[in-house]
């Protein structure tokens, strides 16, 4: 009589739910260190990983083997993922701008159809985000982590009128004019 195969459990909510996570390297590097010894080489790995539908995190990782930085990374993404509210599920709510060291970044919400327009890790942030619909502006450095950590700046000061209106005390409508909240109650 065999054995009932176990079945191996999941790190996360979100994976026994069947959610599927998109993993995007950003960047890998060599880091040396010098000791009496020798020369002692390790990788670093940053990642992003995010679900598409406005839940993103990013990790780093350090190990001796790429894969396993990957692995540090991807974990340490995981356990670090948050929630971003956007406007239709498309793009973003409102201007917003995010610093971290030399790193600046703009990013603007934009009208259906106009895509991502972004450049080098910013792009692959958005992706993983679900985000369709954005035009985003690195100004300083092209460094991926001040990059991302001031996207990720920006993106924390992202706030939806909903919670505007409940911070307030006051009715949606009151935050965005009878117009566009009549559009927005619509649209969801």
């Amino acid at each position: 009589m065999a054995k009932p195969e176990k079945t191996k459990k999941s790190d996360s909510k979100e994976d026994r739910e069947g959610n599927e996570l998109i993993e995007k390297l950003v960047g890998i590097n060599r880091v040396t260190s010098v000791t009496k010894g020798g020369k002692n080489f390790k990788m670093a790995a940053m990642v992003l990983v995010g679900d598409g539908k406005g839940r993103i995190g990013y990790g780093t990782g350090k190990a001796r083997e790429v894969p396993e930085a990957i692995t540090k990374a991807t974990n340490a993404a995981k356990r670090a993922m948050r929630r971003i509210p956007l406007r239709e599920g498309r793009t973003l709510h409102h201007d917003v701008r995010g610093r971290f060291g030399a790193g600046r970044v703009v990013l603007r919400s934009a009208p259906a159809g106009t895509g991502i327009i972004a450049g080098g890790p910013m792009r692959a942030l958005f992706e993983a985000l679900g985000i369709q619909d954005v035009v985003a502006k690195s100004v300083g450095t092209s460094n991926p982590h001040n990059m991302i950590k001031a996207t990720f700046e920006a993106l924390n000061q992202m706030a939806s009128p909903r919670s505007v209106a409940s911070r307030r005390g006051k009715k949606v409508s009151e935050i965005l004019g009878k117009k566009q909240a009549d559009e927005t109650a619509a649209k969801e």
